[in-house]
């Protein structure tokens, strides 16, 4: 393990280890890389594994796997995994993340926030930091999350009616010492307006898959970032 009390990434030489999730069912992929940053651009993917009775929809924009051994698809995607490779704490406890960000965004409602999702009891419990969004401005914008082990600040996201074997909720303090599956920076929560009649209850069926929506009630713009940091107590 290592045991520097900060990992520090600036994507000088590229994404590493970081991926994205693209619209229009692209699936896993590489993240634009910039001059030092990465950037990612709508459309994006709807994420429905959290529908009602989840806490909701969202929007993958950043994406970091935080324990090996990686997949061959996110290797290809990502490239060398400097979180993963360097062995840094998955212990987030009281942690400060500092993020440099900026952009152009129709947020429609939603926040970029910060998502940890940690393996635990044979489920995953996904925790969105919703207490603290991210404001995303046209000019660089360096702001500073702190990740305390209090639930009242951040929201479980659970899973959708078929999905509550794999997402569940558990402590957050478990998970927070823990974050062995990944953290994202993601769009939460989307509001979900069908385009027509979908058929049936549209939490119980898939948006974009079973039936279409309106996307301009969803976020739209471009994301910059430039800096990801993690600061152990």
């Amino acid at each position: 393990m290592n045991n520097t009390s900060i990992y520090r990434e600036t994507f000088d030489d590229g994404p590493a280890g970081w991926w994205g999730w693209g619209g229009n069912h692209i699936g896993l992929q590489t993240i634009p890389h910039r001059d030092s940053y990465l950037e990612t651009i709508s459309p994006w993917w709807i994420d429905y594994n959290h529908a009602p009775p989840g806490a909701g929809y969202l929007h993958m924009l950043f994406c970091l796997t935080t324990k090996g051994p990686l997949g061959e698809q996110i290797q290809e995607a990502a490239g060398p995994n400097r979180f993963v490779q360097g062995g840094f704490s998955r212990n987030f406890e009281n942690a400060e993340i500092r993020v440099r960000v900026r952009g152009e965004m129709k947020m429609r409602g939603a926040n970029v926030v910060l998502l940890i999702q940690a393996g635990n009891e044979g489920v995953t419990a996904p925790w969105a930091l919703t207490s603290q969004p991210i404001i995303v401005e046209p000019e660089w914008r360096e702001q500073t999350l702190c990740l305390r082990p209090n639930e009242s600040e951040w929201t479980c996201l659970k899973g959708r009616h078929d999905r509550q074997d794999y997402y569940a909720e558990r402590p957050l303090e478990t998970c927070l010492r823990d974050v062995n599956v990944n953290l994202m920076l993601i769009a939460f929560p989307l509001d979900i307006v069908p385009m027509g009649d979908p058929g049936g209850d549209i939490h119980a069926l898939r948006p974009e898959r079973d039936y279409p929506v309106w996307r301009s009630n969803l976020p739209e713009g471009r994301l910059q970032l430039d800096q990801f940091e993690i600061h152990y107590p």
